[in-house]
């Protein structure tokens, strides 16, 4: 009976409070409903303004995206999986970045993340207008030819890049010593003066002890050199002697610079102190042939007799890393060698040595190098032979060595130009003048020039057999025919006038071959050959582009200037209209 009892109670109490939440609710509707009693003096309604700042925004509704994994057939050839949110598909990037050649990366900036999308890879530089042959050449301050992967090193006995390009022996491509200088010269007119720092001063100039260390049986003098009108010191460290040895201690500037005059066989070294754990690396600068080695934290350079007075600069950092990166291949190995203090320079042998100095930089001294490389290294017929053997392709001929190329000639002109005004010295424009000779020969006399439908004169960067029309190699040479026929004058320059003349009229008919609606192509071997395109990368393209804004810089065609504007909209996915 108190069961029965005790369940009834239970239902009945169920109930009561279903009834009681049932009347809850609906008087609280009520009185939501219900408008607020009216006040005795009503506030003025709110404006627009102050109703927008007042009302608080809604806050984000928090929901799932339902993604999930789809299979994606790829021109019914090809199934990847991508990722699906109701009708939109996403496919992977990786997939999208080869199938379309295209670029992209997540970056972070103040701890937050992006993707960032990219149609190409290069730039376009502003160009400096208008253009003169004293000038910046193209955007070539930004160029650091020494530190390519390509460049074996800085050859000790003549000053320039030894490039493994087309072979890892090594060898000198003129394209790529005209480019040292020309980058050296563009960064020398950009770039602050360098801070130098010249050691053992004139006797009397110092106070405190000397910073020569001199063990026996060596000899360290000054003596007066009446040729130069200069006191100078004279060394003497035989092979049973280790060195006289002068204090350095620079940890600021690691460009060393410094005149020699070596009366028997010697070297000046470098001790370096590095991040490396061990010992210092050594860089010896050596009187021989020898071109570049390295042994044991030893790094060696050979520069020649020097048995007259020379001056030799060298960006340690540089050959440091060329030396330790040493390898048999066409490529050096990339090494992270940083230096930290140039601590001392070693004398070995006999001779005199000068004027020498810790520089941040050395445009100048580089830039001269090259020309003077280009001066000496210049043939009977005005130009630079390349000695590498070169095949362009399929379907030309091999290229023997001693092939001259259009684009050498142009970039060394360009080069030359810029060393005579620098110097005043008529050598280097007699140079520049001689250099328009291969452009003047056709490839099978031995010269660059070709002849594309039998009526424009082409100045080919590869005198293939049958023609190449390689577009920047022949817009280099443009270039440097302007430069001869601009600061030679009307009399001298005329020959280099005419080319450059005969030149852009080519380019002007030529330049719509080279365009493909969305890029631009290297050459013309689809044309010559009947093959495929050689579309030319996204750093060529932009290297059109700049080239075509030089020209147009100080030449009023108005073609330039419309293919200027559309190979721009390339570079972002741009297209020309189909039918």
């Amino acid at each position: 009976m108190r069961c029965l009892v005790a369940r009834v109670n239970y239902k009945t109490l169920i109930v009561i409070c279903a009834v009681f939440t049932l009347i809850t609710v609906l008087l609280w509707n009520r009185c939501s409903n219900e408008p607020p009693p009216s006040p005795a003096h009503p506030p003025p309604a709110p404006t627009a303004e102050a109703d927008a700042l007042d009302r608080p925004e809604a806050p984000p509704i928090a929901r799932e995206v339902p993604y999930e994994e789809i299979e994606c057939l790829i021109n019914e050839d090809t199934t990847i999986k991508g990722r699906r949110e109701g009708a939109e598909v996403f496919l992977p990037f990786t997939w999208v970045e080869k199938y379309f050649g295209v670029y992209g990366r997540i970056a972070q900036y103040d701890g937050a993340e992006r993707f960032e999308f990219s149609h190409s890879y290069s730039k376009v530089y502003t160009q400096r207008e208008p253009y003169h042959p004293d000038g910046v050449f193209m955007s070539f301050e930004g160029y650091n030819v020494e530190v390519r992967e390509r460049v074996k090193c800085i050859s000790g006995a003549e000053g320039v890049p030894v490039s493994t390009q087309w072979g890892p022996q090594g060898y000198f491509y003129p394209i790529q010593i005209a480019q040292y200088g020309l980058s050296h010269y563009s960064k020398n007119l950009t770039e602050r003066p360098p801070s130098v720092e010249l050691y053992d001063r004139p006797e009397g100039t110092v106070e405190g002890p000397s910073p020569w260390t001199i063990p026996k049986g060596c000899a360290l003098t000054r003596v007066r050199d009446f040729a130069r009108a200069t006191s100078t010191r004279q060394f003497s460290a035989p092979d049973n002697c280790p060195g006289i040895s002068l204090i350095l201690g620079n940890s600021r500037d690691f460009v060393l610079a410094f005149d020699v005059k070596f009366l028997t066989n010697g070297s000046v070294s470098v001790v370096l102190e590095t991040s490396e754990k061990g010992p210092p690396f050594v860089i010896h600068y050596v009187t021989s042939s020898l071109l570049l080695a390295y042994k044991e934290r030893e790094v060696t350079y050979g520069i020649g007799a020097r048995a007259v007075w020379s001056t030799v600069t060298r960006d340690l950092l540089t050959d440091l890393r060329k030396g330790v990166g040493l390898s048999n291949t066409k490529v050096a190995r990339p090494v992270r060698v940083v230096p930290r203090r140039v601590v001392e320079l070693q004398l070995r042998g006999s001779g005199f040595i000068d004027n020498i100095t810790i520089s941040s930089t050395a445009h100048r001294a580089a830039f001269l190098c090259a020309s003077r490389w280009l001066l000496r290294h210049q043939d009977e017929r005005g130009g630079w032979p390349i000695w590498v053997a070169r095949r362009l392709g399929e379907g030309f001929r091999p290229l023997e060595p001693g092939w001259y190329s259009a684009m050498a000639q142009g970039q060394a002109m360009s080069t030359l130009v810029r060393a005579y005004l620098l110097t005043h010295d008529p050598a280097f424009l007699s140079a520049a003048l001689r250099a328009t000779g291969p452009l003047k020969r056709t490839v099978d006399q031995h010269g660059v020039r070709a002849v594309f439908m039998n009526k424009f004169d082409w100045y080919e960067e590869y005198p293939t057999t049958p023609s190449s029309f390689v577009l920047n190699g022949f817009i280099y040479a443009l270039i440097g025919l302007y430069d001869v026929a601009e600061t030679a004058g009307d009399k001298l320059g005329r020959e280099a006038e005419v080319l450059f003349s005969r030149g852009i009229e080519s380019l002007k008919a030529m330049l719509p071959l080279f365009d493909t609606g969305s890029g631009t192509v290297y050459d013309l071997r689809h044309f010559v050959l009947g093959t495929a395109p050689n579309v030319a990368r996204w750093d060529y393209h932009t290297t059109h582009i700049n080239q075509l804004q030089l020209l147009a810089s100080f030449h009023s065609t108005p073609i330039f200037r419309d293919y200027l504007k559309r190979w721009k909209t390339y570079l972002k996915g741009g297209r020309a209209k189909h039918n």
